[in-house]
């Protein structure tokens, strides 16, 4: 059963009813059900299928090949030393098959590519120079590494330049669909054990698939992360070792992030000295490739783009990963015993305001905006007594073509969130700090965003906008 996914699926089942050969390109970050998503698509029906092996050694990529063709049924006396040769191969597989459509599928390109300058070379020239000519192919190329896949195929000035047909680029699940995903495993979960869930693995299918329907969420991250032999015990390393070559700057960049008491992100120039990364063209690819595969987000102050960018860890997981299991964990039931400590409850605020930036689209149709062009920021202004501006910071800005600019707090709680007079004094200083720091003609309107909406009393009533989860699952 596929969840969601409803454009992916009509592109790639598009192809079966073309009169002409398709090239398409799927990229996504890791396991996010790149390859579930093709292999339902066709119901498995390949003529070839092939993945790239881990760790990434020619010998190794072109061995995998080889045993591929065997078990697509190809028989051949001597074995292919060379990739121009094992194309061969493979025309002659495809040449044999009266299959109306030849589906040919390539998982983890970039692993079958990265030991060998010469794949990508000859898998253009079986495109360009035979496989486009004819009517009943179609080539399916998929990599987790996105930044990879823009560079060396997407966006590729040699051989592959503008070739594919079409290409797809796989987002991690929403709330809603991971919602329909836990309905179908049978889950015991109501949504706000689900936000929880979203918290910790965010909309990565794969992490919720390892979900038991026999036990509550807790004892499930104990399942699959307390303990010497559990599933994801390594889970951190591998995930960032499997996408690049050399991980370790990448490790330092999102260790930075991670371990950072500011959750407003760093600039790059932050970054480079609390990562000891030189300050180099290097970085600015890195942070690209980060980006590109959904780790980080880059993001700009409200009104002052010209100051730079922003970088701010925006992976659940990862997120997770720094709070509970950076260090050596003895407990199995970790998590289960941690419910009242103080650092759950601070992890917690800091990932469901990491949610909610996932969210955006959800938020600005709860809000009516889903059709108005807006820009996304963040707002951090210093005390200034001289100008009435007390400091303020705000991690959701959201400034619309309509002339209103909504301040939005986002608060997790377990039920109905209460404004007091304490907390009202402080949504009043950041909006006036707002309003005499940007100068601003809009209407400025300060919008609450929590689990479970608002308790009702007299502080409540200077909140333009409620958003509670239902709206945050549309």
């Amino acid at each position: 059963m596929v969840i969601g996914r409803k454009g992916p699926l009509e592109v790639l089942q598009g192809c079966l009813q073309k009169d002409s050969s398709s090239f398409i390109a799927v990229y996504g970050r890791h396991r996010v059900g790149k390859t579930f998503l093709i292999t339902q698509a066709f119901a498995g029906k390949f003529l070839f299928s092939t993945t790239g092996v881990y760790p990434k050694k020619k010998q190794a990529e072109l061995d995998q090949f080889v045993i591929s063709l065997k078990d697509a049924g190809l028989k051949f006396k001597t074995a292919p030393k060379k990739w121009i040769d094992a194309f061969q191969l493979l025309k002659n597989l495809i040449e044999q098959s009266s299959a109306p459509k030849k589906i040919i599928f390539f998982d983890e390109l970039a692993w079958l590519a990265a030991p060998s300058p010469d794949f990508l070379r000859v898998l253009s020239g079986f495109w360009n120079g035979w496989a486009s000519q004819r009517n009943d192919i179609i080539l399916i190329v998929c990599a987790s590494a996105a930044s990879w896949m823009t560079d060396n195929v997407i966006h590729d000035k040699g051989g592959l330049y503008q070739r594919l047909t079409d290409q797809i680029f796989l987002q991690p699940f929403s709330l809603k669909e991971c919602e329909e995903m836990a309905s179908a495993m049978h889950l015991p979960f109501d949504r706000h054990a689900i936000l929880e869930g979203y918290m910790i693995f965010g909309g990565i299918p794969f992490y919720w698939s390892r979900l038991s329907p026999k036990k509550s969420l807790a004892q499930n991250v104990d399942a699959l992360f307390g303990g010497t032999d559990a599933p994801f015990k390594n889970e951190f390393r591998y995930l960032y070792s499997s996408l690049f070559e050399n991980p370790e700057p990448y490790l330092a960049l999102i260790t930075a992030l991670g371990q950072s008491k500011i959750s407003g992100g760093q600039s790059r120039e932050e970054l480079s000295q609390t990562a000891k990364i030189p300050d180099t063209g290097l970085l600015s690819r890195r942070l690209r490739e980060l980006e590109d595969c959904g780790f980080i987000r880059r993001y700009h102050h409200f009104g002052a783009k010209e100051r730079g960018s922003l970088y701010q860890l925006i992976d659940n997981f990862s997120l997770f990963y720094f709070k509970f299991l950076s260090g050596d964990v003895t407990d199995p039931d970790f998590y289960s015993h941690s419910l009242d400590l103080p650092s759950r409850r601070a992890w917690s605020g800091l990932a469901f305001e990491r949610v909610c930036l996932q969210h955006i689209e959800q938020i600005k149709k709860a809000l009516g905006a889903q059709n108005i062009l807006s820009d996304v920021s963040a707002f951090s202004v210093p005390s200034n007594p001289d100008k009435g501006i007390e400091g303020s910071q705000i991690d959701l800005v959201i400034e619309r073509r309509d002339r209103i600019i909504d301040l939005c707090e986002m608060k997790f709680a377990s039920e109905e969130f209460v404004i007091d007079k304490e907390y009202d004094q402080v949504l009043r200083r950041k909006r006036s700090d707002f309003k005499r720091a940007s100068k601003t003609r809009y209407a400025v309107c300060t919008v609450m965003v929590t689990p479970y909406g608002l308790f009702e009393n007299s502080y409540s009533k200077n909140i333009a906008f409620s958003i509670d989860s239902d709206d945050l699952f549309s």
